[in-house]
C-alpha cells in the first residue's frame, strides 16, 4: 500500500472503534438464522398434519368417533418421516462442504446469496409437490442452499463482527433460528385444519420470503476484510472495514486493525505455506494430536463440538416434537405444546447475548451440558413410572413436559449459540472457510443421522423400537459425554481477536485457557518500522500470497503435501 500501513504495538488499538450503524450492519447478518429455522421447524408440525397424511400415504381422514386403532394408524410411516427429514440435512451437508471452496474463491457475501438462490428454487419444488418424489427432490436441493448460508454466514459475521460483542452477535444467529422455529409453529398451527394443499404449501412458501430479505441485504452489506486480505486486496480491505467499524477514510484505527489482520496472516502462511487446491485442504489435518493449536486438532474439535450438539437430542423436539407429544396420549393438542416448547426457545436465546460475553463460551458449555443431562433422564425416569400411557397420569405428563422446556432452556443460552460462535473462532484465516465447512457439514451430517434413526426409536409399528419416553435416557447419557468432552476439551476465546485466538491457542491448553492474557500484537511481533508502519515486505508477501497460492497449484503434487 502506498505510504505504508500504520502498526500499533498497544493492544488496546488492535480494533478500530465501532459506530451503532456499524453493529447494526453486522447484525444483519445474523437474519440467515431465520430461513433455517424454519426450514427446521415447519416438517415436524406439516408431517402431523391430517391432510398432508391422507396425501402422502392414501389413509383417509378418521372420523372422530373411530376407534383409537384406526386413529394411530393414522400417519406417515417411519420410513417416510425419515427420508423426508434427514434428505435435507444431506443436502446441507454437501452445501457445507463445497461452501466453503466457494467462499474462498467468490468472497462469504457472494457465497451466501448463492446459497440462498439455490433455497429458493429447492422451496418452488417442495411447494409444487404432490407426491413424495417431488417433495424431496425439493428438500435435497433447499438442503443445498442451506447449507451455504449455514457455514458462511458463521465465518462472515466471525470476521465482521467485532471482538467485545462478537460472541453476542454471532449469537443473534442462533436467535434468530429460534425465531425461524417459532414463526413455522405459529404458520403450522394456523393451516393445521386446512383440508386442503394450502395446509402444507402456505408454511413451505413462506420460506422465499426470507431467503429474498438475507439476500437482498447482503447485496447492500460489504464483503469480510479478511477475505480481500486473504487475497492480496489490502485496498479493498480497507474501504470495507472503514464501512463495517463507521469510520472515516484513511483513519489510523482502520490501519491498525488491518495492520493487526495482516500480520496475523503472514505468519500463518510461514507456518502454513500457500499451496494448491488439494494442499489447501490437506493443511486442515497438519499437525499432531498432542499439539493443542495444530490444525488437526482444530479440525476435530470443530467438528467434534457440531456433533455434540446434535448429541444434546434438541433437534428430536424440534423435528418430532408433534409427533412425539401424539404418542404420550393424554395431550388434547400437539401441536400447541410444540409451539409452547418453540416460545421457551426463542424467549430464552437472548439470555445468553449476555452471558456468553459475561461469563464465557467454555463455562457455558460445561453447565449448560449439566442442566440438559439432568432435565433428561428426570424426563425419561418420570417416562417409565408415573408418566405411561397406561396411567393416566396428566400431572406426571405435564412435570415431563415442564422439565422438557427447562431442557429446551438450558440448551438455547448455551449449546446453541456456543457450538457455532467457537467454530467461527478458532481457526486461522488460511483454513478458516474450510475448517468452518467441515465443523457445519458435522453439524448437519449428525443432523442427518439423527432423523434417519430417530422415527424407528420411537415409532411404534412392527420392528420399531418403540421407546417413547425412554429415549430421553439415551440424549441423557449423550448429554453426559457432552458436559465431560466441554470440561476437557473446550477453550476459553471470550474477548479476544480472531488473531489473539491463534495465540492463546498455541500457548495454553483447555483447561487454562480462561487465564490466558495477550502480551504483544502480532503487528509488533512480525516487525513494525520506526515510523509505526507495517514492514513493507510483510505487506508484499500478503499481497502476492495468492500468486504464491496459484504456483503451489501448479507445481507437482509431492510439493504441495
Amino acid at each position: 500500500m502506498a505510504g505504508g500501513l500504520h502498526a500499533t504495538t498497544d493492544l488496546d488499538r488492535i480494533e478500530a472503534p465501532v459506530t451503532l450503524k456499524a453493529y447494526l450492519m453486522c447484525a444483519f447478518a445474523s437474519f440467515g438464522g431465520i430461513f433455517f429455522g424454519f426450514d427446521s421447524g415447519y416438517i415436524s408440525g406439516v408431517m402431523g398434519m391430517p391432510y398432508f397424511i391422507r396425501l402422502f400415504t392414501g389413509i383417509p381422514i378418521p372420523a372422530s368417533d373411530a376407534s383409537e386403532a384406526v386413529k394411530k394408524a393414522f400417519t406417515l410411516p417411519a420410513w417416510k418421516k425419515s427420508l423426508i427429514t434427514s434428505i435435507l440435512s444431506a443436502g446441507t451437508f454437501f452445501g457445507a462442504l463445497i461452501a466453503g471452496d466457494l467462499a474462498d474463491w467468490f468472497g462469504r457475501r457472494t457465497t451466501i446469496i448463492i446459497g440462498c438462490g439455490i433455497f429458493i428454487v429447492g422451496v418452488i419444488l417442495q411447494t409444487a409437490s404432490t407426491a413424495l418424489g417431488l417433495l424431496v427432490a425439493g428438500r435435497l436441493i433447499a438442503g443445498f442452499g442451506v447449507g451455504f448460508v449455514s457455514a458462511i454466514i458463521i465465518l462472515y459475521m466471525s470476521e465482521i463482527c467485532p471482538k467485545k460483542v462478537r460472541g453476542a452477535l454471532v449469537s443473534g444467529y442462533q436467535f434468530c433460528i429460534t425465531i425461524g422455529i417459532l414463526l413455522a409453529s405459529c404458520v403450522n398451527y394456523g393451516t393445521q385444519n386446512r383440508l386442503d394443499t394450502g395446509s402444507y404449501r402456505i408454511p413451505i412458501a413462506l420460506q422465499m420470503l426470507w431467503a429474498l430479505i438475507l439476500a437482498t441485504g447482503l447485496f447492500l452489506l460489504p464483503e469480510s476484510p479478511r477475505y480481500y486480505v486473504k487475497k492480496g486486496q489490502l485496498d479493498r480491505a480497507t474501504h470495507a472495514l472503514t464501512r463495517l467499524r463507521g469510520e472515516p477514510e484513511g483513519s489510523e484505527y482502520i490501519q491498525q486493525e488491518l495492520a493487526e489482520i495482516v500480520a496475523n496472516h503472514e505468519y500463518e502462511l510461514s507456518v502454513i505455506p500457500a499451496s494448491g487446491y488439494f494442499g489447501s485442504w490437506f493443511n486442515c489435518f497438519k499437525g499432531g494430536l498432542r499439539n493443542p493449536s495444530s490444525n488437526l486438532r482444530r479440525t476435530i474439535l470443530g467438528t467434534s463440538l457440531q456433533m455434540m450438539q446434535q448429541w444434546t437430542g434438541i433437534n428430536f423436539i424440534f423435528y418430532f416434537g408433534t409427533t412425539f407429544f401424539q404418542t404420550l396420549g393424554t395431550i388434547s393438542n400437539p401441536f400447541l405444546i410444540n409451539l409452547i416448547t418453540t416460545l421457551v426457545n426463542v424467549c430464552s436465546t437472548p439470555l445468553s447475548f449476555w452471558i456468553i460475553e459475561r461469563f464465557g463460551r467454555r463455562t457455558i458449555l460445561i453447565w449448560g451440558a449439566l442442566g440438559m443431562l439432568i432435565c433428561e433422564f428426570i424426563v425419561a425416569i418420570v417416562g417409565v413410572t408415573a408418566g405411561r400411557e397406561s396411567q393416566h397420569n396428566n400431572s406426571a405428563v405435564s412435570s415431563q413436559i415442564a422439565f422438557i422446556c427447562i431442557y429446551i432452556f438450558f440448551f438455547a443460552t448455551t449449546w446453541g449459540p456456543g457450538a457455532w460462535v467457537l467454530i467461527g473462532e478458532i481457526f486461522p484465516l488460511p483454513i478458516r472457510s474450510r475448517g468452518v465447512g467441515l465443523s457445519t457439514a458435522s453439524n448437519w451430517l449428525w443432523n442427518c443421522i439423527i432423523a434417519v434413526i430417530t422415527p424407528y426409536m420411537v415409532g411404534s409399528n412392527h420392528g420399531e423400537a418403540n421407546l417413547g419416553s425412554r429415549v430421553f435416557f439415551v440424549w441423557g447419557s449423550l448429554c453426559t459425554a457432552c458436559f465431560i468432552y466441554a470440561y476437557l476439551l473446550i477453550p476459553e476465546t471470550k474477548g479476544l481477536s480472531l488473531e489473539q485466538v491463534d495465540r492463546m491457542l498455541e500457548e495454553t491448553t483447555p483447561r487454562t485457557s480462561a487465564k490466558w492474557v495477550p502480551h504483544e500484537t502480532f503487528a509488533a511481533a512480525m516487525g513494525v518500522t520506526a515510523e509505526g508502519t507495517l514492514k513493507e515486505e510483510i505487506i508484499d508477501r500478503v499481497v502476492h500470497s495468492e500468486k504464491r497460492g496459484s504456483v503451489a497449484q501448479a507445481a507437482p503434487a509431492d510439493s504441495v503435501v
